[in-house]
């Protein structure tokens, strides 16, 4: 069935979109629209230009027979911030506030489509173009550390607090709590990950920085190399954290039972280098 242009086009988009960072051939759209390729070629530059234009994210094509399109996501500096600065309201809300000084946060990070965007960001500003795998602990910090996977398209391994037996032989570690100061313990599966990998941690929040270095110290004993830490929100005290060289997209001031939240600057920094 011979399909018109704006069609080709509107399925060329999503199926880009619904599978970033992946390698499409265009003899894979030849195939699937029944079109030729000099066509096809025009379709696609069609795309790019629109996306380009719109912010909407980078449309790769790749010259020679082995060539094709990709999509890479990513956000824009001002939508960046458009949206952090809307979430820093949101969190600043007193309601937040529970017993014991924690902060209420299980519908942000558990909402798609702002765990979707958080994802997008971390995909613009941390260089994964050589990383093997993106690692979280569970489990508040799940959602927008599958849907970074997502946007960067590589697997996504969860740390365990607690070992599955069904997971068979997993190495552990005990962690001193950045905050309280307890020894917990965390694992991962032996046959997850291959010795020497690159990997990118995420979590989603951070206070003295105990739980994110456990995470870095069981990736050594992977004898795997971190090139990028990153956390939705950190506090701005303590100062000194546990690790250094990580981009918080948000940082909270906390104090008299209110919060201050803002764009963090290491997000700051780091947003002005790529974006």
């Amino acid at each position: 069935m011979k399909l018109k242009r704006n069609e080709r086009i509107g399925a060329i988009v999503k199926i880009l979109s619904e599978h970033p960072n992946k390698t499409f051939t265009l003899s894979h759209f030849t195939e699937k629209f029944n079109t030729a390729k000099s066509t096809l070629s025009e379709d696609i530059m069609l795309v790019k230009g629109v996306f380009e234009k719109l912010n909407l994210g980078k449309v790769i094509t790749i010259p020679g027979a082995s060539g094709g399109v990709r999509y890479i996501p990513f956000l824009s500096k001002a939508d960046s911030m458009e949206f952090l600065e809307g979430i820093s309201k949101k969190i600043e809300d007193k309601e937040r506030m529970l017993p014991g000084g924690f902060l209420y946060l299980i519908d942000v990070i558990y909402d798609p489509d702002i765990v979707a965007t958080i994802g997008k960001i971390f995909a613009s500003i941390i260089d994964y173009s050589k990383v093997d795998y993106l690692v979280t602990i569970e489990t508040k910090g799940i959602p927008m550390a599958l849907m970074t996977a997502k946007a960067m398209n590589i697997p996504l391994l969860i740390i365990r607090k607690n070992s599955k037996i069904s997971e068979g032989s997993s190495l552990g570690i005990t962690y001193v709590s950045g905050t309280s100061g307890a020894v917990q313990s965390m694992s991962l599966p032996r046959r997850n990950i291959k010795e020497g990998s690159k990997v990118i941690l995420i979590d989603d929040f951070m206070r003295g920085g105990g739980t994110i270095k456990g995470m870095h110290d069981l990736m050594k004993e992977f004898r795997a190399e971190v090139v990028a830490t990153g956390v939705l929100i950190s506090t701005v005290k303590p100062k000194e954290k546990m690790i250094d060289n990580y981009i918080s997209l948000l940082e909270i001031e906390e104090g008299n039972g209110e919060n201050i939240v803002r764009p963090s600057m290491s997000f700051l920094e780091k947003i002005s280098e790529n974006l």
